[in-house]
């Protein structure tokens, strides 16, 4: 539909969120005569995010890794310039700095977070607490946008506890970010279950299991009646209607979202029964020259939180605004996240709503994976469903909602290499199904531009914008590229067709021994900053010698080309090796002394190390002379290799005991010293099953048993965390050693780069039942090669700190300046607090009054 009977003129976008982003990009791609000029005028400072990945910012995405804005000469972008006033008579809308015409208006100015009016949140708890930017005491946030979550982890830093209110999607997404920030985490909600949006009873309780052994404390059927101070000012806590109280720190509300409609309402345009710019089927409102799109639009009184009807919406305002005549197709719902590291999945009619329909639910309480099916009367249709912990089906669960079955109910449910389970495949959906729920994609188009020549997953993505959103759709996107007779490629980078176990392979057989006759023999150009760290990681994997000797020394990662950590302020960290944890009184002293004589602060790592920071590279050989000679060796911590292996004090002192943890921690940790992997690798070991050692969070942990240890291999801490799975139990320690030595070495030789064993389990066809038939029952016969490639590990260790002192020529790397090499770096400055020397000029947030700074050390 035009306007007055033409197309073309000024368009105004209120907002630069996704949706507006959508907008834009879906109307410069449809006027390709340029009949529209575009001008978008946005709130925050920074183009358009991902707000869907915004959790993203926790494990190390920046504001450019989630950009989505793409610099367009057609259109001007005004960012930091909010619109105060729209002026329908005249057709402008105003800002801070000046007016700009329209001819057509799109509103897309998103929602703002909802904070009850709980007592103690507001600094000011008047009229204006309420509305779209609530005055918030410190210490209380909200999960909206990137400064959000930098004001979150500034606020943390140097802070014990957290706690969220609120436990939907958002909610738990926060609860992980405050895990993330090492705070101690509680969840409040109102309702009796997690994310009870989303999810049933049953698939509520699972989620409640998961979250509780990652540390996360539940408050459920409860609400937050006031948040109390400390006598400094700082938070004290929480209480709750039950008259229970939460010490917290720290507060995150992420309590739900309302419509941003206060432009509409000042400009007298009709908003819906619970807010929201009421629009039609086409998304125009009263005004026929004013549209509005995603969570601030009401389509028939309804607003939609998520971001597929928000892009559904974008598309049939700029296809309006050309001449068209589509219309806003309804919402898809489904929703699939990763909470917690918990898979967690609802789409259709998830509660089974549907008069007369059927559920058919499959739980397995040894896995923690929950299924439920919501089947038409007649059991042929599929409505909805739920899934917790093993989400593997939902892409074509999803797709398949109002059609029938792809395949019985149980073999879609149980996750494949489960009896019964078989999994689901993209073969079994018609070619109408929308394999993108995001975007709209379906299977023929995906297949269509298959047809055409998209090769692999970036060119479908480039193609049809399939899996550029959420990503939950990526999997099927490989599947139907596989069942469409294409070969992906599993080239390592652009200098070799070949992946790291190909390479490993070649390698290995070949005898090769330096990068150059690899890349020769096997590859093209000279390499790159992908190829060259993973050769290396190979060749140190194979025995090849000293990693820094010859040419091998230019291959290696930042730390380990001077054996040490870099730092922030260009020092070093030195972590001598520890086994167990276990430490003479001689050692100690030693490291003191290390310590006090070249001025280094120093830590207790929660991995039982000590860890001395602020070497200067030139002080690093000097510093390991000390340590050397008083027994130590370099503990790896620069390395992808073994850092450590973590004990309790086992049956040797605990009551509890019941296994020498502390020595099997000790002979594991000398026994696989130094061995070079895809990634760095994690241990522990636990004397009983109150796990003291937290050996289910490492990359193979062992528990005692009354008849022997338990085996747990592929977890793993960090940004993503992941429990290790149950491998093998009560084993006797011979067995126990063989079957790790055979795990480490199977992942070494068939892992992808910077891959960890978690993800390296996950990824593996069959998972852990084809890990144990490999390496227990031998079913490829390779055993024998991975005992004996384990054993010329262990024969030919030599530590790498020794191996540089002892070499005239090796110690001649370990300047600051080549014409100088004992003149120490004058850019690299201290400053002392709580008695120890720290990097000068850091930014640092002062601890809070009336807490103690200085545990009586003068600072």
């Amino acid at each position: 539909m035009t306007i007055d009977g033409t197309v073309g003129g000024n368009v105004v976008v209120v907002g630069n969120g996704m949706v507006g982003q959508r907008f834009v990009e879906a109307l410069r791609a449809r006027d390709e005569a340029g009949r529209w000029r575009v001008t978008v005028l946005a709130e925050e400072g920074r183009p358009a995010y991902d707000r869907v990945r915004l959790s993203a910012f926790f494990d190390g995405a920046d504001a450019d890794e989630l950009n989505l804005h793409r610099p367009d000469d057609g259109v001007d972008l005004r960012l930091g310039e909010p619109v105060v006033t729209i002026d329908r008579d005249r057709r402008v809308v105003r800002t801070g700095a000046g007016e700009y015409p329209y001819d057509a208006l799109v509103l897309a100015t998103g929602s703002y977070p909802f904070v009850p009016p709980i007592d103690g949140a507001y600094v000011d708890a008047g009229p204006d607490a309420l509305g779209p930017t609530p005055a918030l005491r410190p210490g209380v946030f909200v999960y909206r946008t990137l400064d959000d979550l930098a004001a979150i982890r500034d606020f943390a830093k140097g802070r014990r506890s957290g706690a969220v209110i609120g436990g939907g999607l958002l909610g738990l997404e926060a609860a992980n970010a405050l895990r993330l920030l090492d705070l101690n985490t509680h969840v409040v909600e109102f309702a009796p279950r997690l994310m009870p949006v989303q999810v049933d009873e049953a698939g509520g309780a699972m989620l409640r299991r998961y979250v509780e052994e990652l540390g996360v404390t539940p408050h459920l059927g409860v609400a937050t009646t006031a948040i109390r101070s400390r006598p400094d000012g700082g938070l004290a806590g929480l209480t709750l209607s039950d008259g229970s109280w939460v010490a917290t720190d720290l507060v995150v509300v992420a309590a739900g979202i309302r419509p941003r409609d206060d432009l509409a309402r000042a400009a007298g345009l009709p908003v819906g029964e619970r807010g929201g710019v009421r629009v039609d089927a086409t998304c125009r409102t009263d005004d026929e020259r004013i549209w509005a799109v995603g969570e601030c639009a009401a389509v028939d009184g309804t607003c939609y939180g998520l971001v597929a009807p928000g892009y559904a919406m974008a598309e049939v305002v700029a296809d309006r605004l050309l001449g068209g005549d589509a219309s806003f197709p309804g919402a898809d719902l489904s929703t699939k996240l990763k909470l917690l590291g918990v898979d967690v999945a609802a789409f259709g009619d998830a509660h089974g709503r549907t008069p007369g329909c059927l559920d058919v639910t499959f739980t397995d309480p040894a896995t923690r994976v929950y299924a439920k099916l919501v089947l038409s009367d007649d059991a042929q249709t599929l409505l909805g469903g739920v899934l917790v912990g093993d989400a593997t089906a939902y892409p074509t669960l999803r797709a398949s909602v109002g059609g029938p079955l792809p395949g019985p109910p149980l073999a879609l449910l149980a996750p494949p290499g489960q009896e019964g389970g078989t999994g689901s495949g993209i073969a079994a959906l018609p070619g109408g199904a929308q394999v993108c729920s995001c975007n709209g994609v379906t299977k023929d188009q995906l297949v269509g531009a298959i047809a055409e020549g998209c090769a692999d997953v970036p060119a479908l993505k480039a193609c049809t914008r399939a899996g550029t959103s959420c990503g939950s759709c990526v999997p099927m996107l490989k599947q139907l590229l596989a069942v469409s007779g294409v070969q992906l490629s599993k080239a390592l980078c652009e200098h070799f067709d070949h992946s790291r176990q190909e390479l490993f392979e070649i390698i290995r057989v070949c005898g090769i021994s330096t990068f150059s006759q690899l890349v020769t023999e096997h590859g093209r150009g000279r390499g790159c900053d992908i190829c060259k760290p993973v050769v290396a990681s190979i060749l140190a994997s194979l025995g090849n010698g000293y990693v820094l000797d010859g040419e091998q020394a230019s291959l290696q990662d930042t730390n380990d080309h001077f054996l040490a950590n870099i730092q922030q302020n260009g020092t070093y960290s030195v972590v001598p090796r520890i086994p167990g944890g276990e430490i003479t009184p001689e050692k100690l002293i030693v490291i003191g002394e290390v310590a006090r004589d070249f001025n280094l602060y120093t830590k207790i790592t929660g991995g039982q190390r000590i860890d001395l920071f602020g070497a200067r590279v030139e002080q690093l050989p000097k510093i390991w002379r000390r340590l050397v000679d008083a027994g130590f060796e370099s503990g790896h911590a620069y390395g992808k290799a073994l850092r450590t292996v973590k004990s309790c004090v086992g049956s040797t002192w605990c009551r509890y005991g019941v296994q020498d943890s502390v020595g099997l921690a000790i002979a594991l940790e000398l026994r696989y010293r130094g061995l070079r992997a895809p990634h760095k690798i994690k241990s522990a070991v636990s004397g009983c099953a109150r796990e003291c050692a937290e050996a289910r969070s490492k990359d193979f942990g062992v528990i005692a048993t009354d008849n022997g240890w338990n085996l747990y291999l592929g977890g793993n801490g960090g940004f993503r965390p992941r429990h290790a799975e149950l491998f093998a139990t009560d084993l006797c320690t011979e067995d126990l050693v063989r079957y790790i030595d055979r795990f480490l070495m199977f992942y070494i030789r068939t892992a992808d780069r910077l891959q960890r064993t978690a993800a390296w389990v996950e990824a593996m066809d069959g998972g852990l039942d084809h890990l144990r038939a490999v390496i227990v029952d031998d079913s490829l016969g390779l055993c024998a090669e991975l005992d004996a490639a384990i054993g010329r590990h262990v024969g030919s260790y030599s530590d790498e700190w020794r191996d540089t002192l002892d070499d005239p020529d090796r110690l001649r790397r370990f300047t600051s300046f080549v014409n100088a090499p004992d003149v120490p770096d004058p850019s690299i400055t201290f400053e002392v607090e709580r008695g120890q020397p720290i990097p000068a000029g850091g930014e640092r947030r002062p601890v809070p009054l009336g807490l103690p700074t200085t545990m009586g050390v003068p600072s």
